[in-house]
């Protein structure tokens, strides 16, 4: 998937993948300054099924380990899913404070 194109959209508060000039998938966000709440991630439907949003997650999973200052709040099945099947990258996720 060289072809794609993987943007931080920061004033919109989301990810996007493009193929070419076509937007592809998106994944969106809030960012308290501490954590980052991935909370939709959404493929435009003629492009589904073609793994775009498992890209798109990996790759905002790696824009965010880079960074290295948020962890991760997987609000979205979708992005709690993946992050389920990469166990790999569980220190990146938000630890939950007992009550």
């Amino acid at each position: 998937m060289s072809e794609l194109l993987f943007t931080d959209e920061k004033d919109a508060s989301r990810y996007t993948l493009h193929r070419g000039d076509d937007l592809v998938s998106v994944l969106d966000y809030r960012d308290d300054g501490r954590s980052v709440a991935l909370t939709r991630a959404y493929t435009i439907p003629t492009f589904r099924g073609s793994g775009f949003a498992g890209e798109l997650v990996a790759r905002a999973v790696a824009d965010l380990e880079s960074r290295g200052d948020r962890t991760v709040i997987p609000v979205c099945w979708y992005v709690a899913d993946w992050f389920g099947e990469h166990p790999e990258h569980s220190d990146l996720l938000h630890a939950r404070r007992a009550s």
